[in-house]
């Protein structure tokens, strides 16, 4: 099974969990988003794997027209039931590859990703289709869970999120998706990183991790040297793994 067809299957199973997840529905990365979006006041925005909806639901308020964008039929039903109990109405829902996208070029003068380019087998893909769709002048809003720019933590902290979830493929560290964005046209604008607290019990539940598989990755976590723990932010108490930390970025970026 290839890791498309992974991320159809998990999300497609656990689209409620993550419609409602806390962590994705809050959060101060939201709240930049806004910032962002209600400044550049986007005539027509695209949200790429828009997921349980929330950036769409940014993207919604202040754009004039709306398309979202997910590889899993269940999580754009998801978006649309949340668009229109809150009112949007006129958004347009395409189930499609963040890597191939189905649009013309200059479709778009706004395009965002929020917490899903970690499942794109194909990175430059999804930034090149990006830039592609983006009319020149408009801005690239990108916000996911990045690894740590050590290579030994790096390696950590992607072991355990495949453990979790089959259908992560990667997370890149900061510089390769900065490298990335520029070699696709793009100038950088902005950059923030920040650390996001993943509670152990939560992180497993979203996906419906199996008792047996939440068992290892408790002690595995559990057992990493001291310094590591202390670099991941991870709490334990009481013998029980509480939670651990990864890092996260907020890059905007602006098409010449």
């Amino acid at each position: 099974m290839d890791i498309k067809e992974q991320v159809r299957l998990q999300f497609g199973a656990n689209a409620a969990h993550y419609a409602n997840s806390p962590l994705h529905a809050q959060g101060d990365d939201l709240k930049l988003l806004a910032a962002w979006v209600k400044q550049e006041q986007p005539a027509h925005a695209l949200d790429i794997a828009t997921g349980g909806g929330h950036a769409s639901l940014v993207l919604a308020e202040h754009a004039g027209q709306l398309t979202a964008l997910d590889m899993t039929a269940e999580m754009l039903k998801q978006t649309e039931a949340l668009l229109k109990a809150r009112g949007y109405d006129k958004v347009r829902y395409v189930q499609g590859d963040a890597e191939a996208l189905g649009f013309a070029a200059e479709t778009f003068d706004l395009v965002a990703c929020r917490i899903a380019a970690h499942h794109f087998p194909h990175p430059e893909a999804f930034i090149q289709e990006s830039a592609r769709v983006l009319q020149p002048g408009g801005s690239f809003l990108l916000l996911d869970n990045v690894a740590p720019e050590s290579d030994p933590l790096d390696a950590l902290y992607n072991e355990i999120e495949k453990k979790r979830d089959p259908s992560h493929y990667r997370a890149w560290k900061k510089t390769e998706w900065i490298r990335r964005v520029e070699l696709a046209g793009l100038r950088v604008e902005q950059l923030l990183q920040s650390r996001k607290t993943f509670v152990f019990q939560a992180w497993c539940e979203r996906m419906n991790v199996p008792v047996l598989i939440r068992d290892e990755l408790e002690a595995y976590i559990s057992g990493w040297p001291q310094e590591q723990q202390e670099q991941l932010g991870v709490t334990v108490e009481d013998g029980r793994l509480i939670s651990f930390q990864g890092d996260y970025m907020l890059l905007k970026a602006r098409k010449a």
